[in-house]
């Protein structure tokens, strides 16, 4: 039992200094403990106020096989946009057609915590320009201007391929003397080396056709192509822009070019005082859990319950540390998973307990039995540990934002629990056990009302 009892005092210490970072890293402002401070627990839209944006992504046209990758795109571009207007922890998520809700559009959802101005959250995000680079099409040269004013740009021009995705860097600078009218604002683009490629190609095999420029649908220059350009360089100046225009327009590209246009079809507003009541309810609904089942515990199966409610405790500062340092952004779907996992700790205890109580009927000593109610419960609760942990992953996959938070703060709670329950409690029990048999022990690890 020495060893039993070694191992107690050390989990009891490692849970003790657990619980410090838990407390020190939620309580300590970040000027005076920033390595602490930046440990705090991440709230989700509903628990700290804020918006959510819901933007339909416009696919039409465009191959299936680029769209994934289109989409990956433009959740970094949006993300980036958010963060250099200093949100604090946005959220920019894809959420892909789905053959469960039936729903064929691609959507990104941003949600923009502390942000509670609907106006404020679409203005920061924006319209970042479209870029794209297109060669007049062939079956509309020769048409009279008659003819060409009742056609499309999509029936005037045809795409290169060659977009905003692929830029690299835009740059203002001012024309000279030599180059045109001084001072004009230029916005000078370079493209990456993927793009670099493709612009060298549209080039070389389209000397001296013109190369039209969009941006957001609209013509802004059409410059005759000369030479081929090899460097990936290239300039977009349009007649009567100001300095501030083009520079405005420098930023907006370098914060990144979509590469796919967006539609905003719906908002939602959380208020700071609604997210706060949401949070206090979430967090009373796990005490007052954690006090009945505790209480449940200790009453039914006495000294094995108060053991399996240290364990729970112990379970508790593990989960809420180990959602810190992932982290994970916690919401009110999620605090439900992580109190519903509770629940799944305490299955754990009861399987071994009733086991115990098996063995102890047979006769058995109470040490054996302890032995005999670990080894025969671990089967049972490994069988349901998995199970739940599927549920978790499918769901995690599969669903919404609301039921992914609830599913990951619920994975890992069944993860932590398979520890507490296994580990934990059975360090603790057999750390107050000891080898004597008494009627007063006898009481004690026993289960039920005057048994």
């Amino acid at each position: 039992m020495l060893k039993y009892r070694i191992w107690s005092v050390i989990l009891i210490l490692l849970v003790i200094l657990v619980g410090l970072f838990v407390y020190k890293s939620e309580t300590l402002s970040f000027e005076n403990s920033p390595k602490l401070a930046k440990y705090a627990f991440k709230l989700g839209l509903d628990l700290n106020g804020g918006t959510e944006l819901t933007y339909r992504a416009v696919t039409e046209g465009t191959n299936t096989a680029d769209i994934e990758g289109s989409m990956a795109t433009l959740r970094d571009v949006i993300e980036k946009r958010v963060n250099v207007f200093g949100v604090s922890e946005p959220v920019v998520r894809v959420e892909n057609p789905s053959s469960i809700s039936g729903r064929e559009e691609y959507r990104l959802l941003v949600e923009l915590p502390g942000v509670t101005d609907i106006d404020e959250a679409v203005a920061m995000i924006g319209k970042t320009p479209q870029l794209e680079f297109k060669l007049v099409n062939p079956a509309v040269e020769g048409l009279s201007e008659e003819e060409l004013k009742g056609k499309t740009n999509d029936e005037l021009f045809l795409s290169t391929g060659l977009n905003g995705k692929y830029l690299e860097r835009a740059d203002l600078q001012f024309t000279t003397a030599q180059t045109g009218l001084a001072g004009e604002p230029i916005v000078s683009i370079t493209f990456n080396e993927e793009g670099r490629v493709l612009f060298s190609s549209i080039t070389k095999n389209n000397l001296n056709k013109v190369l039209a420029i969009f941006l957001d649908g609209e013509l802004i220059s059409g410059p005759v192509i000369r030479d081929e350009i090899t460097d990936g360089k290239a300039t977009i100046s349009g007649g009567g822009t100001t300095a501030e225009e083009a520079k405005a327009l420098v930023r907006n590209l370098n914060y990144g070019a979509l590469p796919l246009p967006i539609e905003l079809v719906s908002t939602q507003t959380v208020g700071a005082s609604l997210g706060e009541n949401a949070k206090t309810a979430g967090v009373k609904a796990g005490i007052i859990g954690f006090i009945f089942v505790g209480l449940f515990m200790i009453l039914w199966y006495r000294l094995p319950g108060l053991v399996a409610t240290v364990a729970m405790s112990v379970y508790i500062l593990l989960s809420l540390a180990l959602f810190k340092l992932v982290p994970v952004t916690l919401t009110a779907a999620g605090i439900a998973g992580f109190i519903l996992s509770i629940g799944m700790a305490v299955d754990a205890n009861v399987l071994i307990f009733e086991r115990m109580k098996e063995e102890l009927k047979k006769g058995k000593g109470l040490y054996d039995a302890m032995n005999e109610g670990f080894s025969r419960a671990w089967l049972s609760i490994r069988d349901s540990n998995i199970s739940s942990m599927i549920t978790a992953v499918v769901l995690f996959w599969l669903g919404t934002s609301a039921i992914k938070g609830f599913a990951l703060a619920f994975g890992l709670g069944v993860l932590v629990s398979m520890f507490t329950a296994i580990t934990v409690s059975r360090t603790f029990l057999f750390a107050v056990s000891g080898k004597s048999e008494s009627k007063l022990k006898k009481f004690l690890f026993g289960s039920g009302i005057g048994a």
